[in-house]
Order: structure tokens, then sequence, then C-alpha cells
């Protein structure tokens, strides 16, 4: 997975520049100066600037316009139809590499687009990297980034998608679930709301549902001192705590005000 690089294509001129930024602020773009520099750098022809520039305007988010996403560094691919990965869940990333910074196993359940899974095999080094989804535009999305760091990709829903063979192995298992609650899914953002699957945002009543399910089983999935990781939001947190528990794992919470990223951890003892 190679890292964030400038683009080596020639630099537009000083008027192009400003018709975009101007076009993009008009499109009630928040970054527009940012936003264009991307867009300027993804586009091979004139033809092409207007056409991604048209895709920002009618709403399409950035991501899906350029075709990748920064994450923890890396570049990755992300498609129509697969969730976009947060900047927030790169704090999951920081503390699975925390609790588990020799893992030689690591499985990346409810990938999308394979980030999570991309960004720990970087940072680890040489590990056996496996990631599932039950969405498969996120299964074909997630082959081409995990596929990129040596990784396996399997679909299916959650732990019956994974071999076998895995059972008792995994060091990190960073579960990133659905967890908005079906009742919430309509104020979420319309980026979000019109342009991401329903699978990967709703997560039952309460926002639980599939967290519960992976804790129930991830302990006999884990490594002794094997760790699950999973996001979820600040008043969740309890209930996600009293799975985890439910579930016979060592628990604690994580959190990062910067990010407002809050991350349940549970260890197999």
């Amino acid at each position: 997975m190679p890292p964030l690089s400038p683009s080596p294509a020639s630099l537009p001129s000083p008027s192009t520049r400003a018709s975009v930024v101007a076009a993009l602020r008009s499109a009630g773009c928040v970054f527009a100066e940012d936003e264009a520099e991307l867009i300027l750098a993804a586009a091979r022809t004139p033809e092409e600037l207007a056409a991604l520039v048209d895709r920002r305007a009618c709403g399409l988010p950035l991501e899906l316009v350029v075709g990748w996403a920064e994450f923890r560094g890396l570049r990755i691919a992300v498609e129509p139809g697969v969730f976009v990965p947060r900047r927030r869940t790169e704090f999951l990333v920081e503390q699975a590499l925390s609790q588990a910074p020799g893992a030689s196993v690591v499985v990346d359940l409810c990938c999308g687009s394979g980030a999570v899974g991309a960004a720990l095999a970087t940072a680890l080094g040489r590990v056996e990297l496996h990631a599932a989804d039950i969405d498969p535009a996120a299964v074909r999305c997630a082959r081409r980034n995990v596929g990129a760091v040596g990784g396996r990709v399997h679909e299916g829903d959650l732990f019956a998608a994974l071999p076998d063979e895995l059972r008792g192995r995994i060091d990190i298992l960073a579960a990133n679930v659905p967890y908005v609650p079906t009742g919430e899914v309509g104020l979420l953002p319309a980026e979000a709301r019109d342009h991401e699957p329903l699978v990967a945002l709703d997560g039952g009543a309460d926002g639980l549902d599939v967290l519960r399910r992976v804790a129930a089983e991830a302990s006999g999935w884990l490594a002794p001192g094997g760790c699950l990781l999973v996001e979820t939001s600040e008043r969740q947190a309890a209930g996600a705590v009293d799975a985890f528990t439910t579930g016979g794992l060592r628990v604690r919470l994580a959190a990062s005000e910067e990010l407002y990223a809050h991350v349940v951890i549970g260890v197999r003892s």
C-alpha cells in the first residue's frame, strides 16, 4: 500500500484553479480550496475535470469523486456504494497497535474498503491478514486495498465468512461494526445517508445489534491474550462494555477527544 505522495501531474493554471474553487464554493463545499487541489490532481483532461467538479457539486462525497480516501497516511481506494473510512477510526488502529504490538494474525471484520486491515498490516509488517464483509461491493473494493498488503478478503456474515483455521489464533480482531440506531439513520449527513450502504450504517434499534453478535463469538476466535476492538459512540459505551463482558472478555474503554472517537477493547484471558 503506497503512502500518500504529491501528484506528478503538471500544475493547472491559476485561472483553472480559481474556477474550480468558485464552483465548489458555490455548491456549499466548506473546504473548497483543499478539495479543488485534490480534484485538480485527479483529473487527467479538462473534460474529466469538468465531470469531477460537477459530481462533487451535485453532492457526491469527495472521496468517491477522486476515488480514494486518506487513512493513516495511506491512499485507500473507495468505490460507489462502499463505506468511506473515517479519520476517527484511525484511533481504533492506534489502540490495536498499542494493545498488541507483536500481533501476527489480524482480522478486519465488517471491513468495508479494508482500510483498517491495510493500515494495521502496514504498521505491523509481516502479518497474516484476513478481512471480511457481507456486502459484495465492499469485498470487491477491499480486495484492492487488502490485497496490496498481502491479505485475503472473504465474503459473508461476520465470523461465518472466515476460514475455520483462524479459530483461536487471532491476535487483533478489529470490527468496525455499524452502530447508528435505525431511527437515526435518516439524521445522518446526506453524504453518508445517500451514498453509503445501509448495511454499513444501521446497527439496529439501539445501534448495538451487530456489536453484540461479534462480542458473543469473539472469544472462540481470539488467541490467548488476543484483543477485539470495536468503535462505538459515547452514549453506547456502557451497553458495549456489557456485551463484551457477557462474551467473557476483559474490557477497557479508550477515547480521543480530538477525534471524538470511542473504542471498546476486549481481551481474551
